[in-house]
């Protein structure tokens, strides 16, 4: 069998549950079922996941620091026909995660790559905060330094909801800058969507940042943070 006969192996972005393990959709168990291997974020995650629909597909890692060395291994499979998934820790992947440019590079090598969508926490959270998100602005994690104040002051003049990301290390030092920059603006928070401690916080950023206080355990989780339009 020459080259260009051979058959050319599929690559799937598989959406994962971002708390609930009951969140996946029918097609992404079957998929993660058929597939010659999974490459993941981190194995031990996706794992606790695979264990509870009993899915015994091989796993690989794929985070940030082997993207570049795991993406030559998938090219190579999918030239041998195989078919691989990759999926996230939590949510869609390649969102503020990993895999883009494994992704980026799949498709330069004219493979197929096909989406199975899932949970977005993105999308979850606008669904129940209240606010207009006929569009928004996702601007995901803030840099932690270079560049920082200068988005900060951006967002400051957009007409547009803000959606961000935001840990557990540092969600005060956000509500902080956003009560500096934006005082009057009403903040979303949706903490652990989801998840046994799902919660959501609303007001302006003082008052969410006073609660946090009092009640430290609040300041443990997975935040997306949403900021209402300027009016």
């Amino acid at each position: 069998m020459n080259e260009e006969s051979q058959p050319r192996g599929v690559l799937y972005i598989v959406g994962t549950p971002i708390g609930n393990l009951e969140d996946i959709t029918l097609r992404a168990l079957r998929i993660l079922k058929e597939v010659d291997i999974i490459y993941c974020e981190d194995t031990r995650v996706t794992k606790k996941l695979l264990h509870r629909y009993d899915i015994q597909t091989p796993t690989k890692r794929l985070d940030g620091h082997t993207e570049e060395k795991q993406t030559e291994t998938i090219l190579a499979s999918l030239k041998g026909g195989k078919s691989v998934a990759y999926v996230s820790d939590a949510g869609t992947p390649a969102i503020s995660d990993p895999g883009y440019r494994m992704v980026g590079a799949v498709r330069a090598a004219k493979f197929r790559v096909e989406t199975v969508p899932g949970p977005s926490s993105v999308t979850a959270a606008l669904s129940i905060a209240g606010v207009s998100a006929d569009t928004f602005l996702f601007l995901g994690f803030l840099p932690h330094k270079k560049g920082r104040r200068t988005l900060l002051r951006e967002i400051t003049e957009t007409k547009r909801a803000i959606v961000l990301f935001e840990s557990t290390y540092r969600i005060m030092r956000l509500l902080k800058e956003i009560s500096e920059h934006m005082p009057g603006r009403e903040v979303i928070i949706g903490r652990e969507l989801t998840k046994k401690f799902e919660e959501v916080l609303s007001g302006s950023a003082i008052d969410i940042l006073s609660q946090l206080e009092k009640a430290p355990e609040k300041q443990k989780g997975e935040f997306v943070v949403i900021i209402e339009p300027a009016s």
